[in-house]
């Protein structure tokens, strides 16, 4: 992990040589994790910035709270890590100032994602000094996942497949919502452990599966995004599990949702599911290199047309170490497709108040086509008791 997030930091400080780019301050976690291998949890809604400032023609530096400092120069490459204090003089603008140098020309950041904090203390701090957007470079390069990157993704993958089996299991009328998310979270979390030792790098990564459990069922499935309650299944419910912010391992973010029936299903949700699943289904089969993005959503809003519906939701979505990269499978969006990109792709449908149809999974574009990261039926699937 650290020998890949070392290879691209020094692949970055060629792209901001050629472009002659001297400094550039990172503060998104998914971004630091990707160049220097480490993720801190004392984050900005702590008030405590953590920073990866990558020079050009230098090492880089990681600014980090005291408090964090040892666990950070453990899990990264980086041998600069300049630490910062609640208290006193050492504040975090001091060790940033330090770093960027006095009088710098301009100042490159993540603009969409940089804290206020941050932002606010640039701003006052370097009156007249230009902020300029890094985000753009970094991003080109995180498009095109490595080989062992996708590797990752594939355990991830796994990961999330013992959690859907583990949902599926815990479906039956009378249970409720919230045993449904006890049982995922124990089911990836004990799939993940197997994939770590206690040793080096691995030691510093938690096999815990966390956040909360995306869940809706009977009429609440039109709600798309309704967190697991204590409702109890009913006969003939529809249920939705998502586990786009659940699904991850070792700081790369999957895409991957199905939809499952109580005992039996009626007519009409298997209608909605059915065209979730085919448009899908026709969004993956357009995946292939020199496809644009906007035409594999294109794919799949014919299947939604012909069958009488419509959809507010972009078919996919590229995923990597942030849940949200470039570029995304909508309308507008003309990148073109290359091996190696990966995407949650997902064929959803809601009829306000009534039912909803939806499946998502991730894959990786091949030469040829598309591969499946995630995998579970692709069917309509029904309570096994």
């Amino acid at each position: 992990m650290l020998d890949e997030a070392k290879a691209r930091t020094r692949l970055l400080q060629a792209q901001m040589k050629d472009r002659k780019i001297r400094k550039a301050v990172f503060t998104d976690e998914s971004s630091i994790a990707y160049l220097a291998g480490f993720w801190g949890y004392l984050g900005i809604e702590f008030g405590r910035p953590t920073m990866l400032i990558v020079d050009a023609d230098g090492e880089p530096t990681v600014i980090t709270p005291l408090m964090e400092s040892e666990m950070v120069s453990a899990m990264t490459w980086v041998d600069d890590v300049q630490t910062w204090e609640d208290m006193g003089q050492r504040s975090w603008g001091r060790a940033l100032a330090e770093t960027l140098g006095d009088n710098p020309q301009d100042i490159w950041i993540e603009k969409p994602t940089v804290p206020a904090l941050v932002r606010n203390h640039l701003d006052d701090t370097y009156p007249g000094v230009p902020l300029r957007d890094i985000s753009p470079v970094l991003g080109a390069m995180r498009m095109i996942k490595t080989p062992f990157e996708i590797s990752i993704m594939k355990e991830a993958g796994q990961i999330a497949g013992a959690m859907m089996a583990a949902a599926h299991d815990s479906l039956r009328e009378g249970a409720r919502e919230y045993e449904s998310a006890l049982a995922v979270i124990e089911a990836g979390s004990h799939k993940a452990a197997g994939f770590l030792t206690d040793r080096g790098w691995d030691r510093f990564v938690s096999p815990m599966i966390h956040n909360l459990q995306i869940l809706q069922s009977g009429k609440n499935t039109s709600m798309v995004h309704q967190r697991a309650s204590v409702k109890p299944y009913e006969r003939f419910d529809p249920v939705y599990f998502c586990f786009c912010n659940m699904a991850q391992f070792k700081q790369y973010k999957l895409g991957f949702d199905r939809m499952f029936h109580i005992d039996d299903i009626r007519d009409k949700d298997r209608d909605v599911q059915q065209a979730a699943i085919d448009a899908q289904q026709a969004a993956i089969a357009a995946i292939r290199p020199g496809v644009k993005a906007e035409d594999v959503a294109a794919a799949a809003n014919d299947v939604y047309r012909e069958r009488g519906y419509e959809t507010g939701y972009r078919t996919g979505r590229s995923i990597g170490v942030a849940y949200l990269e470039a570029p995304e499978l909508k309308a507008g969006d003309k990148t073109i497709l290359q091996p190696g990109m990966t995407f949650a792709v997902d064929g959803g449908i809601s009829v306000n108040g009534e039912t909803a149809g939806r499946i998502g999974d991730s894959i990786v574009v091949t030469e040829t086509g598309a591969d499946y990261i995630t995998h579970y039926p692709r069917e309509i699937l029904l309570s096994k008791s």
